[in-house]
């Protein structure tokens, strides 16, 4: 089973960008769907953006499209969220998620079965 630790988290100011990174352990990083979530206080985890096993296929969050990109490095195993024009609202807990091995992508957190243990982004005013 794949194990997911995350990083790049960070304050940033408003209109600033970060990159978050995810690293797998385990030897089906390749074949396994992934996606990026978030949660803020007091609000449900919200999907953000997910890519393909195959690199084919990238969806995103209404409210990121056009400012985040995500991206895989099948042989570091490593995904990567980059954001762009940061808002104070992307203030939130973000979490990597792996999906079942030639899995579809979605948008469910239920159909993601490995999380990370977060990494805190804070985008200040």
């Amino acid at each position: 089973q794949v194990q997911l630790a995350e990083s790049g988290g960070g304050l940033v100011q408003a209109g600033g960008s970060l990159r978050l990174s995810c690293a797998a352990s385990g030897r089906t990083f390749n074949i396994i769907p992934m996606g990026w979530f978030r949660q803020a206080p007091g609000r449900e985890r919200e999907f953000v953006a997910g890519i393909a096993w195959n690199n084919d296929n990238r969806h995103y969050g209404d409210s990121v499209t056009g400012r985040f990109t995500i991206s895989r490095d099948n042989a570091k195993s490593t995904v990567f969220l980059q954001m762009y024009s940061l808002k104070p609202e992307d203030t939130a807990v973000y979490y990597c998620a792996a999906g079942r091995p030639f899995g579809v992508l979605t948008t469910r957190p239920l159909d993601y079965g490995t999380w990370g243990q977060g990494t805190q982004v804070t985008v200040s005013s």
